[in-house]
């Protein structure tokens, strides 16, 4: 029996959906889950334990380490992003990991002072005043190398020849000075510099006056006046000095004048320099600001192809006698220690080459030394005139094996240059015990030929360090002396800026 409508209607009305009580519903969906969360109810346990793993666990898992390696990408910055163009099918994607000059310049940027020409140019323009002897001007041509050394033809490789020059022992403010006006971290905006080089050409300035009865106002007046300018200078001012640095071109000693009737220049003891870095083919050992650098050889290879056929050529070189000594007796000093080594070369039954460098005879003009260093297995290293010689290089560079005497004449000297272990590339011998009798020949027999091997393939693996570059801008992908310097020297200044570093 249908139900009586309302309001009875010929036509058929549509069924209308009951919709069920919003308060029934709810009373009956409490009633359902109110057994299944009741405290009593075991279910309702493992549910509560089960959801509190859960969000442990997704709170944890982001802290933990990334096992799968994904790709780095650059991300372009925000503004980049706006004025970014949609990038087309097979698009070539641009680098844009900082530039090959940003990356090699993370140590710092030099900025070269142009100083008054006083301080290096005239220097040069008046070479031939130099010198008390004889002009100077061919030792400090083709920027500060020298004459070729057209002399050596035949003893080196015929495609080498052009790297050799007759290069002085003392132009190494000139080399730096046209390395760093070509350096890829030179600057010419002084605020962006972190370091300072002044181009003063201390070296050649007071050479004219050591071997004259020249006075102590004489020997330091250029100095004096390149300090007055330096002290003018915002830049020093505000670092007093700590962050610039200077090539002096010759032993630290010839700078170092005590009383007014001494030997030299008292540049390194006056207050304006005392903070400034100097980099001299001697250093006192004792002294934080200087640093010791290779003296200039005469091999200034154009290209790192030179340096490694150079490399090959002395490796292949076959060596006839077991030692050699060039340099001239020392005959005003008591017990000359040369007299004692050139005497045991005289009785080695032919074990030993000598080339007497008495006068000027081994001047920037012979291939009697660079021979008998190629033919020779070790070179006798005694002190020159200070602790050091330009002799070490000159034996190295060649191949052979340096045995020192002092420990100041380069293991206290050149630490950025040479190997860390000593005996790795030399040997040494105690002077004293030389003089007391002890054979030099008897102890250089003593090692075997893989001794011999190995230290003469050290020698060889750090001859670019040892050597100035032709070029302007060093060698490509290779590192020379004047490279090593300055990594050394923009490392220094950074470390000086880390917390901790005490200036005083």
């Amino acid at each position: 029996m249908l139900p009586n409508s309302l309001h009875p209607s010929p036509e058929p009305q549509p069924l209308r959906k009951e919709l069920p009580d919003p308060n029934k519903t709810k009373t009956s969906l409490t009633a359902l889950l109110q057994p299944l969360f009741s405290p009593q109810n075991p279910r309702s346990w493992i549910l509560f334990i089960l959801l509190f793993i859960q969000i442990l666990l997704l709170c944890n898992l982001r802290s933990f380490p990334t096992l799968i390696s994904i790709p780095h990408r650059h991300l372009p910055t925000p503004l980049a992003a706006i004025h970014e163009t949609p990038p087309t099918e097979n698009a070539t994607v641009q680098d844009s990991s900082p530039t090959a000059n940003d990356d090699q310049c993370g140590s710092g940027r030099v900025f070269v002072y142009e100083l008054p020409t006083t301080f290096n140019q005239e220097i040069l323009d008046n070479c031939d005043n130099l010198n008390p002897w004889s002009s100077r001007c061919d030792a400090l041509s083709n920027d500060g190398f020298g004459q070729r050394a057209t002399g050596l033809a035949g003893l080196v490789p015929e495609d080498l020849l052009p790297a050799w020059y007759w290069t002085d022992q003392f132009v190494s403010e000139i080399i730096f000075h046209n390395r760093l006006l070509n350096h890829k971290c030179r600057v010419t905006e002084p605020e962006s510099a972190t370091a300072f080089y002044i181009p003063f050409y201390a070296g050649l300035a007071v050479g004219k006056y050591l071997w004259t009865n020249s006075t102590a106002e004489d020997r330091d007046r250029h100095c004096d006046m390149m300090l007055r300018w330096l002290q003018e200078q915002p830049h020093y001012r505000r670092s007093n000095g700590w962050d610039h640095f200077i090539t002096m071109g010759r032993i630290t000693w010839d700078f170092r004048r005590s009383k007014d009737e001494d030997w030299g220049s008292s540049c390194i003891y006056k207050p304006g320099l005392r903070n400034i870095t100097r980099l001299l083919i001697e250093r006192n050992p004792w002294d934080y600001f200087d640093i010791g650098v290779p003296y200039p050889t005469g091999f200034h290879p154009s290209s790192p192809h030179d340096v490694t056929r150079w490399q090959s050529f002395v490796r292949e070189r076959r060596r006839n006698a077991l030692f050699c000594f060039a340099g001239a007796p020392r005959r005003a000093f008591r017990n000359d220690f040369r007299g004692v080594l050139l005497s045991q070369c005289r009785d080695s039954a032919g074990s030993c080459r000598t080339v007497d460098c008495a006068g000027t005879r081994c001047s920037n003009g012979t291939s009697a030394i660079l021979e008998t260093f190629l033919d020779s297995e070790f070179c006798l290293q005694p002190r020159g005139d200070s602790f050091t010689r330009r002799s070490i290089f000159d034996c190295m560079v060649a191949g052979s094996i340096p045995v020192f005497f002092w420990r100041r004449t380069a293991y206290l000297q050149y630490q950025w240059f040479l190997p860390d272990e000593p005996g790795s590339y030399s040997v040494y011998i105690d002077r004293n015990a030389v003089k007391n009798g002890t054979s030099v020949k008897a102890v250089l027999e003593g090692y075997s030929k893989e001794e011999v091997r190995k230290m003469r393939e050290k020698v060889i693996e750090y001859i670019p360090r040892l050597v100035y570059a032709k070029h302007n801008k060093g060698l490509e992908g290779m590192k020379d002396a004047f490279d090593v310097a300055m990594e050394g020297v923009l490392r220094r200044f950074k470390d000086q800026q880390q917390q901790g570093f005490n200036k005083w």
